[in-house]
């Protein structure tokens, strides 16, 4: 096996000290805000945001379009207990104007989760091009998952470029980013795990983010060029959110993005 490439096996972590050093005290545990939804669906955000609490984050906070505010049901409305209703547009989904309320949970969190669920809108891709592109924002420790990475496409130079990013992304999605780039590795879905590990060694040292992708009935984290692996047989706890859910939280407490995510692997 390469060198840049180690195999985590489940339960047997290659980062004992992370999973032994996680904040017991809710106060010491860190701050995540999840951002997504449309009003049309909301069912992410409430997942994650509950999944975080029960991971022992600290203290976690949604962002949604305000759209959704009347279309809450009232259990839902009383889990979500520090919710923000950002401004929305025309289509329910996130409008400019929430620049200003993830501008905030910026400066309060650990990491922001954005979680998807955003609707094929226009004006949502613009703000969220607007706020990760932001020189202000690149300290700004950041999770994108499902469609939040589809409205990004577009801005995929920028997006790679930036500091403290972590794609959790499909290899369709990975596909997309890397001919928008005019990245020149062939990437296929017939490919196995050998030859994706070393796709995504290369695309780390090339681009500045880390990269979470399933494939082959195996998780893969990449960053700088060091991949780490772990066989799983379960895609649909990826396609959800729940295992980016997972990797943001951990994330909150442990600055190291790519021991964090593979730590976060030994509880699946």
């Amino acid at each position: 096996m390469a060198d840049y490439w180690r195999k985590q096996q489940p339960g047997q972590p290659l980062y004992g000290d992370i999973l032994w050093s996680r904040p017991e005290r809710r106060d010491q545990a860190g701050r995540l805000t999840i951002i997504g939804g449309n009003s049309h669906g909301f069912s992410a955000v409430a997942s994650a945001y509950q999944l975080a609490r029960q991971l022992g984050v600290g203290e976690v906070r949604a962002v949604i379009p305000d759209a959704l505010g009347a279309k809450l049901p009232t259990a839902v409305r009383h889990q979500l207990d520090d919710l923000i209703l950002a401004p929305s547009n025309p289509s329910g989904g996130l409008a400019l104007g929430a620049e200003r309320d993830l501008a905030v949970a910026a400066g309060w969190s650990n990491n922001l989760l954005f979680i998807g669920d955003n609707g094929a809108n226009a004006e949502t891709a613009k703000l969220l091009e607007r706020f990760l592109t932001n020189p202000a924002r690149q300290e700004t420790r950041v999770t994108l998952a499902r469609d939040t990475i589809d409205l990004l496409v577009y801005s995929a130079e920028a997006l790679l470029a930036r500091e403290n990013c972590h794609l959790v992304l499909s290899l369709a999605q990975l596909q997309k980013l890397a001919r928008a780039v005019y990245y020149p590795r062939v990437i296929t879905f017939s490919q196995g795990v050998k030859q994706i590990a070393e796709t995504l060694h290369k695309f780390t040292i090339s681009y500045r983010i880390v990269i979470t992708l399933f494939h082959d009935d195996n998780l893969l984290v990449a960053g700088e060029g060091e991949v780490v692996s772990q066989s799983f047989t379960q895609p649909m706890r990826v396609w959800s959110g729940e295992i980016a859910t997972r990797e943001a939280a951990w994330s909150v407490w442990q600055p190291d993005i790519i021991k964090a995510t593979a730590t976060s692997w030994t509880e699946l």
